[in-house]
């Protein structure tokens, strides 16, 4: 009798098999019912170069269109004819183009305006206007993404001098010239050989009288080795090779040499980098327009110490003009020099030194700061121009405007000589923005996850609206779908002060008389921030909310675009994830909204964000009870250097055995699906088979879904639906349908 009453009283708060099966039709149609309904938004805005006008693609109620702004006249109006580019489509490629269908991509349109160009159905075609005649153009296309370290060096390209006088390049590893008026070449190198050799990136200076190149000694690079079990031009399989460099690994070593051309005997000066055997980088090789020094960036191997040398080009002399040190790592990538004030002998430089991304001015000649540009708690993102005569930067932040959510991306100005900071983008919005190519006007398109964008022209002097256009972006239809508008939701952190920063998503036939099961979509990532911000239909986690779930985001501890304290979290310890502060903020939200039930809560991930799912059953059992890791990087040392190393520091040392998902495969709890691509070119597919080797030995039960063919993703099509099966299996308990029938 009590089961009895048990039942009756949850009935109204579980889903029956009637209703999982109208929710796998709702998150099967979801981009069906809501895809094409916000109208006028804009897709891929560019600026055309030395214009003041800027072009978009839209989706409007007759279907996509082709837009451009005018700032000059003040006008929006259509790229192009589309039933007449429809109609010569349709001819060159023998197959009905509709005017509002046409699938055109990569559009780009030339400085006078008569002619487009574009890519459709995988060729790439150029449009005159005047008579809407098509030109194919012919050239390989961009291969597949590859994210390891390989590349080589040593080629046979020559480089010509500024001049045109002379070309560069290296024969059987030395450096020759070649005079191209007398034919006759010059050896200025003995020391090379193809084993360690002189780098074709060969450096004139603007003078034409010095060369820098590096001398490269290699070493060996570790192969990643696959099997494509299933090729589709072949019946046997196929074994694929990648240079691969993991954590850890010997790293090939450059020293800078500098060749002074004279006519009667060429002197060559080897400059002397202190620690260059620990380097993990020297690049970024810059002559001064007088010839008289150039400078290179050193990343000093562990990622703690990063030095912008100059090198006197009379002596050889090395000289430090930004020496950047940390206790934890410096996030190299935000912290290359930005730009050179070379005519003042100034660089900007952005830096965390002081607990936050803030610019810095710099002393060229005396490698001193001058002066802190910004300071406060809150980042500079990016610098976008510099005005050398106006002596104004204008810069792109985030979390300098109290009360506002800390990400949302904003643009500034401010004067380096008087410091006054002027807010261009003043709304309280994410404002994704187009420069012209003279930074005179920008478009802007502001909007948030729970605000309809708006779209405005403004003055790049002081962010004043010039021009608003009349048809604005249109989200009535999507709302009258049924469409659920995404929450933004805040809550203190693992100390109790910190604001973390999230989404919540609910399914369009929310219900909040039901409980629903919670489930985290995570990537905790540290190079950056990864919680959305700008306004758009369909979110990572949007058709699995449909299946009667409630799904988050959040940003934790341990990824970017705060302070350093916050990101200096994942150091050595990118096990953390954040873990602590997103089950505070999913405890503060159920407390607010308790249809939120946590005691069924799931998550799942891709890379990093596999890593990490898998992770919160090993690290987390009591709270996340379902995952699903998808390409998952289990174990940092068996990932790319470039990332890891960043993140895990070097040498190689215990902290590496303590975050990964191998070694401690033994504490899994609760019901685990692990997802692979076989051709995996980005994470080694081998960190899943060895975390599926460690849980068979410690007789764990969990499912492994091997994809032929796939490389780094999420599953594809079929690997979205087994992570929907295996949350509704065991989530909400529910038979999923029968797909074999």
């Amino acid at each position: 009798m009590r089961n009895l009453l048990t039942l009756i009283l949850l009935a109204p708060t579980m889903l029956c098999a009637q209703d999982i099966n109208e929710n796998y039709e709702l998150a099967n149609n979801y981009y069906k019912r809501f895809g094409n309904k916000l109208y006028h938004a804009l897709v891929g805005p560019k600026s055309i170069k030395d214009t003041h006008t800027f072009y978009y693609s839209t989706q409007t109620e007759k279907g996509s269109d082709f837009m451009k702004i005018d700032v000059n006249r003040m006008s929006v109006e259509s790229i192009f004819d589309q039933s007449q580019l429809a109609e010569a489509l349709s001819i060159e490629l023998n197959t009905e183009i509709e005017p509002y269908k046409i699938p055109i991509i990569n559009l780009e349109i030339n400085a006078s305006q008569d002619s487009v160009k574009f890519n459709i159905f995988n060729s790439k075609y150029i449009c005159a206007l005047s008579d809407y005649s098509l030109l194919k153009l012919h050239g390989r296309d961009a291969g597949s993404g590859y994210w390891g370290s390989g590349y080589k060096e040593n080629d046979n390209r020559a480089t010509k001098s500024p001049d045109g006088k002379k070309e560069a390049r290296i024969i059987e590893g030395n450096i020759w010239v070649l005079d191209l008026k007398t034919n006759k070449s010059k050896k200025l190198s003995d020391d090379g050989s193809i084993y360690e050799y002189y780098s074709s990136h060969i450096y004139w200076s603007p003078d034409s009288r010095k060369i820098v190149s590096c001398k490269i000694r290699p070493v060996e690079t570790r192969k990643l080795l696959m099997i494509s079990s299933s090729p589709k031009d072949q019946l046997q399989p196929k074994i694929e090779e990648w240079d691969y460099i993991k954590p850890g690994d010997a790293l090939t070593i450059r020293r800078p040499a500098l060749f002074v051309l004279d006519e009667d005997e060429s002197k060559v000066i080897n400059i002397d980098v202190p620690d260059v055997e620990l380097q993990y980088s020297l690049d970024g090789i810059r002559w001064r327009k007088d010839s008289k020094s150039f400078s290179f960036n050193f990343n000093k191997r562990g990622h703690q110490e990063f030095n912008v040398y100059s090198v006197d080009a009379q002596t050889g002399a090395l000289f430090s003009i930004v020496n950047e040190t940390s206790n934890t790592f410096i996030h190299y990538s935000k912290t290359y020099q930005k730009r050179w004030l070379e005519d003042t002998n100034e660089l900007l430089w952005i830096s965390e030194r002081d607990g936050w991304s803030h610019m810095y001015l710099y002393d060229t000649k005396k490698g001193t700061v001058k002066k802190q540009l910004t300071k406060g708690d809150w980042v500079v993102k990016e610098i976008v121009n510099v005005d050398e005569k106006s002596r104004n930067i204008i810069f792109k932040a985030c979390g300098k405007d109290s009360g506002e959510d800390p990400y949302l991306e904003k643009y500034y100005s401010v004067d380096i000589d008087d410091g006054k900071i002027l807010c261009l983008t003043p709304e309280s919005a994410n404002h994704n923005v187009v420069f012209t190519s003279d930074y005179k006007y920008f478009l802007d398109s502001y909007s948030r996850v729970d605000l309809v964008p708006t779209v405005v022209v403004r003055s790049a002097k002081d962010g004043q609206i010039i021009f608003k256009p009349t048809q604005q972006p249109d989200a009535s239809s999507l709302i009258e779908a049924g469409w659920s508008t995404p929450e933004v939701f805040s809550a203190k952190g693992r100390d109790g002060v910190t604001d973390i920063w999230g989404l919540i998503i609910r399914p369009s036939n929310f219900d909040p008389n039901k409980k629903y099961p919670v489930v985290e979509y995570i990537y905790a990532g540290p190079h950056d921030s990864h919680v959305p911000k700008s306004f758009q239909i369909t979110h990572r986690s949007s058709e699995l909310s449909e299946l009667g779930f409630i799904t988050v985001m959040i940003d934790g501890m341990g990824t970017a675009n705060r302070s350093k304290a916050f990101h200096d979290v994942c150091w050595k310890n990118i096990k953390d994830a954040g873990f602590p502060d997103r089950i505070a903020w999913m405890k503060d939200a159920a407390s607010k909204y308790p249809e939120m039930d946590l005691e069924r809560v799931g998550i799942y991930g891709t890379s990093a964000g596999g890593q990490n799912a898998m992770g919160a059953l090993l690290f987390h059992p009591d709270f996340y009870k379902v995952g699903v890791a998808s390409c998952g990087c289990h174990d940092n040392r068996m990932d790319k250097i470039w990332w890891n190393e960043q993140w895990m520091g070097y040498p190689v040392g215990k902290e590496y055995e303590e975050s990964s998902n191998v070694v401690n495969a033994h504490l899994l709890k609760g019901d685990l699906m692990l997802m692979v691509g076989e051709l995996d070119n980005n994470v080694d597919p081998a960190s899943t088979y060895q975390v599926v080797d460690k849980l068979i030995e410690h007789n764990k039960e969990f499912e492994l879904v091997v994809l032929p063919g796939q490389r780094h993703s999420d599953g594809g099509a079929y690997g979205e639906r087994k992570r929907r099966d295996f949350f509704v299996k065991h989530l909400l308990k529910l038979a999923t349908p029968e797909w074999n029938k």
